[in-house]
């Protein structure tokens, strides 16, 4: 008896020690992810003039109406890290429903004069809506993630979505993970891509290709683009 009671409090010990070291490694990754963030916001507050001042003019249109070519003509759009608020306006202008958010206040104070509503400053991980957006545009945005928050945003965002929602979304072409240029980058292939989003139940990979970037003296820079798809059906990988 005496040898069994032993026996269970050594068990019941390293279950505490387990499950403190798992608090403490979660406490430690949300802290990272709040600097890596808020560095990131602070660049974009920062900056805000010379980003939308770069990124207001520069054509688009192809991608655009690669996404607007798979939702209803009257598509309720979410631009989820509008920037400049170039695209909203664009997708404001067909037709659509648009609500637009941005982590960065002044980029959102900026984005409201562009395009005349009311930007929400708000980050990724608020996002809470339920079976609203026919479509997610979120171009050089959601980028900004580390890995370990992209998937619980990107659960969020499908959620967001209607039966059969579209995603749009870019990232960096490459395999780096860490900071750029005052920023946090991930990086995507096409395969980190696949094995990331096997983590994100009822999102498909619709369509993916690979484009040089489109502001001038930066044609070098390549970006990996994604079409994703809700549904509900069960998602079947090699």
């Amino acid at each position: 008896m005496k040898k069994m009671f032993h026996l269970i409090m050594k068990i019941g010990k390293r279950i505490f020690y387990r499950n403190f070291q798992t608090k403490r490694m979660q406490t430690e990754m949300d802290e990272k992810t709040f600097m890596e963030i808020n560095k990131t916001v602070s660049y974009y507050n920062t900056n805000a003039e010379e980003f939308a001042k770069g990124t207001l003019h520069v054509g688009f249109s192809e991608i655009q109406n690669m996404f607007l070519g798979r939702l209803p003509n009257d598509a309720y759009i979410l631009d989820f890290g509008c920037g400049s608020g170039r695209d909203t306006k664009y997708f404001l202008e067909q037709g659509c429903y648009v609500d637009a958010v941005d982590g960065s206040a002044r980029l959102c104070e900026l984005a409201s004069e562009y395009t005349g509503i009311k930007v929400k400053n708000m980050l990724f991980s608020e996002l809470a809506e339920t079976e609203k957006y026919d479509g997610i545009w979120a171009c050089s945005s959601i980028l900004h993630l580390p890995d370990f928050e992209l998937a619980d945003v990107m659960r969020k965002m499908a959620a967001a979505l209607k039966e059969n929602g579209i995603i749009y979304t870019s990232f960096k072409y490459g395999t780096f993970s860490g900071d750029r240029n005052g920023r946090f980058f991930t990086d995507m292939t096409e395969e980190s891509f696949e094995k990331f989003l096997r983590q994100i139940e009822g999102l498909s990979i619709e369509e993916q290709w690979i484009t040089s970037d489109v502001r001038p003296g930066r044609g070098e820079e390549k970006w990996l683009n994604l079409i994703l798809q809700k549904s509900l059906k069960p998602m079947n990988y090699r």
